[in-house]
């Protein structure tokens, strides 16, 4: 008599099966690993920007204002080539963020680009980082319009507000916190701490920024994320500094570079003067036919610091 043998092998279509339904679990299960890995991300990146509002208040304290959107020695020309020395925020506030050393190493005398404050420039300072961002793990070259190099620089996710759509970054001053020269004292934002932004998101891949300071006639680039049309760049202090109108904007012809972005699903952080942080969404452009939209409106109402424009509406 004959006896069969059980079979223990799987068939091809068994097989292809089995294969099927794992790569359903898996289209199922990655959406969320991800949106828990962004969400993450977006709360350490929260973190940082309380720490760094924790340090703007410490500077205040000690300085009796907060430090410098950058320091610039010359008289105003066209906020360009007339930025020299250059040291921005991030660097004012490096002893207050437990980067005492690296502090010590700067020579605020010379220019950031100086040959004397390469080692320090290069210095990668995670605080500084977002993680949703794509920042390079190293220095990466400034350079001028003509694409010549001027400095290696380590990346940064932030930059300071230098006021709303009217002021350029590259402007001799500014309605926001942050501007050439300046030393604004908390008596002097009388719209409210808690209605101003002092320092925001700005994705490395949208427009390379740094925390050291502007090269003088540095330019910023494209980012390897930014999609805008048209093919512009921005000048020096751009590196530091962008102002309050859009977020996240894909359809700005002079390429979204001086406005605030992210990688964060939706929208972006913020750090207003009161040391909080708000997430604010996205406002990728203008109203049709042109003007702002009501969220531009209110955003930008945030970002200036005495205008008596108390932001309405806006969701955040």
């Amino acid at each position: 008599m004959r006896v069969r043998t059980p079979r223990v092998a799987f068939t091809l279509i068994e097989l292809l099966v089995v294969i099927a339904i794992i790569g359903i679990l898996l289209g199922l299960l990655l959406p969320a690993v991800q949106k828990v890995r962004e969400a993450a991300s977006r709360l350490k990146c929260s973190n940082n920007l309380k720490q760094i509002g924790l340090a703007c208040h410490n500077y205040h304290d000690t300085q009796n204002a907060l430090p410098p959107g950058y320091t610039a020695v010359s008289p105003y020309f066209d906020g360009e080539n007339d930025v020299s020395p250059g040291w921005a925020w991030g660097a004012y506030l490096l002893p207050y963020i437990e980067q005492g050393n690296l502090f010590q190493q700067i020579r605020f005398d010379q220019p950031v680009e100086s040959a004397v404050n390469a080692a320090a420039v290069r210095k990668l300072v995670s605080v500084y980082l977002c993680p949703s961002d794509q920042t390079p793990a190293s220095p990466f070259t400034v350079a001028d319009g003509f694409g010549a190099p001027l400095a290696q620089m380590a990346p940064a996710s932030y930059v300071g507000c230098v006021g709303n759509d009217q002021d350029d970054v590259f402007g001799a001053t500014g309605q926001g916190v942050f501007y050439r020269n300046s030393q604004t004292r908390f008596l002097q934002i009388t719209d409210g701490l808690s209605q101003t932004v002092m320092i925001g998101d700005r994705a490395w891949a949208f427009a390379p920024a740094v925390w050291a300071g502007a090269p003088n006639g540095a330019s910023v680039p494209r980012g390897p994320e930014n999609h805008n049309p048209g093919n512009s760049t921005l000048q020096a202090p751009g590196l530091v500094l962008a102002h309050g109108n859009l977020i996240n904007t894909t359809n700005d012809t002079d390429g979204g570079l001086d406005d605030f972005s992210s990688l964060h699903i939706g929208g972006a952080n913020f750090l207003f003067a009161d040391g909080s942080v708000h997430f604010i969404r996205n406002i990728p452009s203008f109203a049709a036919g042109g003007g702002y939209t009501a969220d531009g409106v209110a955003f930008q109402a945030l970002c200036t610091r005495a205008n008596d424009d108390l932001s309405q509406g806006l969701d955040y």
